[in-house]
């Protein structure tokens, strides 16, 4: 679990889950709509109220204050294993239920994400140590589950071009890692950076100064795109599709990735708030989307989330992220989304939500996010 709420696939379904995987995928794929499921493993990122020692490629602690992660515990080669079969039973039981695609996730220091990183994957057997040992896990992900669903079933993969961390995954190792993915058919790669101590995914600076910064181009400036500058150099070394999300509000700057050879542009926190908000692009009544994430700052300054304080930051950088978790249980509970809502209320609200579920599923009150 990533934190509570989460959908998980464990083994095969039970009747009443199957049911409602079916169901979901029913409304998903309606008029000939693409629906993949995102698979992810969650790794040392893992709340501690969820688990406080979660599983990890080592022991080695998020570098972040506030104490809401646990101890990770380095995976044995068998529990490494163990995770690989569970990534491809859970394609295997999307494909069953009706989703026409799945998304391997090996971005954002999620696990496989983890075991790209040096700094997070200190191993030294066959799953650490060489930029091959530590892409093993995904490309066995990705190997075997193209063997278990068969050739007409789409695999992608979420990829970070980079960690941007000194001593992290560079951008030349992104770039190996997507011709490894290329070799074994993956049929679309999303683009993306970043992980919870460098969360550029999210258009936020990490808490490392000396960590390499993307390169920032007038042109790239502005197209808004994170990491445009990584899909122009991968375009020219691999002819898979390739999605770009991150920072996109303005269809001219959407148009302009397009014209540099992405394939598909990704939209997600702008949905939030609207779910039709993409609908305006393509008929042409709206030119842009609202970039709610220049508007989450609680307070600017020393209070902001570019305070000298590493706590403040972080703070401040997850209540950005829960303001999107909150106004998705809005939606989920046939409520408006709310934009004015404060991230620190959002947070706050979040994590009381949480708290419960957590206490539900060890045998209190029941509790619902919808």
């Amino acid at each position: 679990l990533e934190r509570p709420g989460n959908v998980v696939l464990s083994g095969s379904p039970s009747p009443e889950v199957e049911t409602a995987l079916r169901a979901w995928t029913q409304a998903g794929t309606a008029h000939g709509t693409q629906l993949w499921a995102q698979i992810s493993h969650a790794g040392r990122q893992t709340q501690k109220l969820v688990n406080p020692n979660p599983k990890a490629p080592s022991a080695v602690k998020l570098g972040l204050p506030g104490g809401q992660f646990g101890e990770p515990q380095a995976m044995s080669i068998g529990e490494v294993e163990a995770v690989i079969q569970a990534y491809v039973q859970a394609a295997v039981t999307c494909q069953a239920v009706g989703f026409t695609g799945v998304q391997v996730h090996a971005a954002h220091g999620y696990l496989l994400s983890s075991f790209l990183n040096p700094l997070a994957n200190q191993r030294d057997d066959l799953y650490g140590g060489s930029l091959e040992n530590r892409a093993r896990p995904l490309l066995e992900v990705v190997r075997q589950t193209r063997v278990a669903v068969g050739p007409h079933f789409a695999i992608g993969v979420k990829l970070n071009s980079s960690d941007f961390q000194k001593g992290g995954l560079t951008t030349e190792d992104s770039v190996q890692v997507a011709k490894w993915l290329q070799e074994l058919g993956v049929d679309l790669l999303e683009v993306s950076g970043g992980n919870y101590e460098a969360p550029e995914m999210m258009g936020m600076e990490g808490l490392d100064p000396t960590a390499p910064r993307p390169t920032k181009s007038a042109s790239t400036l502005a197209r808004e795109a994170y990491f445009i500058d990584f899909a122009r150099t991968l375009r020219r070394e691999v002819t898979m599709p390739l999605m770009l999300t991150g920072g996109l509000r303005t269809l001219a700057g959407m148009q302009a990735a397009l014209d540099e050879g992405v394939d598909v542009i990704g939209i997600a926190r702008p949905l939030t708030i609207d779910l039709k908000a993409a609908n305006a692009l393509l008929d042409g009544t709206q030119d842009h989307l609202p970039a709610w994430e220049q508007q989450l700052q609680e307070r600017p300054g020393f209070f902001g989330p570019k305070s000298p304080i590493k706590l403040i930051r972080t703070i401040q950088g997850f209540a950005g992220i829960y303001w999107y978790y909150s106004q998705f249980y809005r939606l989920g509970r046939g409520q408006a989304a709310d934009p004015h809502l404060s991230p620190l209320k959002a947070m706050g609200e979040v994590t009381g939500l949480s708290k419960r579920m957590i206490q539900a599923r060890r045998g209190g009150p029941p509790v619902s996010p919808v």
